[in-house]
């Protein structure tokens, strides 16, 4: 088995990085000449993943504008979070329904997707269908991470994600869910960190280790110190 349908998080305002993000929704900023959108589809195209949806708020125009103009091996939908912003919850329920799939990888763009990350993804997926489990995370150590301002979001053992004393490990913007999990939500605004403590709470969230380097487009100075690599 494998996934099918990917989604990635379009819609923030990108506050941390104003006053870049006035102007310029923040997948579209570039890395290296290349938006960080582009290096996500990429990513996932390198996966043999078809489909693509991608919600939008902020500056909703430039992004349509610019998967319109580039020619892309997937299938690309974009899906508006509508009159008020969704967060990442309602976003990703509200991306889930426009498909009749089941299961989802879940991308945030704030994440440098560089092909590195290819067989983790692929051993990730392996291990979700294999423990016919519904959710798990990529998670990183923050020892890994090239902004070293980043306090860990969670610990991580025996597969199994908790939130007990060391917070060790941060979460990379990679995950697959299952619809089901969203079955008690409306689409609306809430966070996917909800779903996430209601599974912690009965040992239910999983993890998957990443051993990439982490690079992500933390605020405005980490943007910049990513620029002159």
């Amino acid at each position: 088995m494998k996934i099918n349908t990917a989604l990635i998080l379009c819609a923030g305002f990108g506050k941390r990085l104003n006053p870049l993000t006035l102007s310029t929704p923040k997948p579209l900023l570039e890395l290296d000449n290349i938006t960080i959108l582009e290096t996500s589809i990429k990513l996932i195209e390198s996966l043999g993943i078809k489909k693509i949806i991608i919600n939008t708020f902020h500056l909703k125009v430039q992004i349509s504008d610019f998967l319109k103009n580039k020619n892309f091996n997937c299938e690309i939908t974009i899906i508006e979070d509508g009159k008020n912003i969704l967060d990442t919850g309602g976003g990703i329920l509200n991306m889930m329904n426009h498909s009749d799939e089941n299961d989802f990888l879940v991308f945030n763009p704030d994440t440098i997707w560089k092909e590195k990350y290819l067989d983790e993804i692929i051993k990730m997926q392996e291990f979700y269908f294999s423990q016919k489990i519904k959710n798990i995370l990529l998670l990183v150590k923050k020892d890994l991470s090239f902004d070293k301002n980043l306090k860990g979001d969670f610990d991580l053992e025996n597969d199994l994600i908790s939130k007990n004393s060391k917070k060790d490990f941060i979460y990379t913007g990679c995950q697959i869910l299952n619809k089901k999990l969203f079955s008690e939500y409306k689409v609306e605004n809430f966070s996917i960190t909800k779903i996430w403590n209601d599974l912690i709470n009965i040992k239910k969230l999983f993890g998957f280790e990443s051993f990439n380097h982490f690079y992500h487009l933390t605020n405005l100075e980490t943007f910049k110190k990513l620029k002159d690599l």
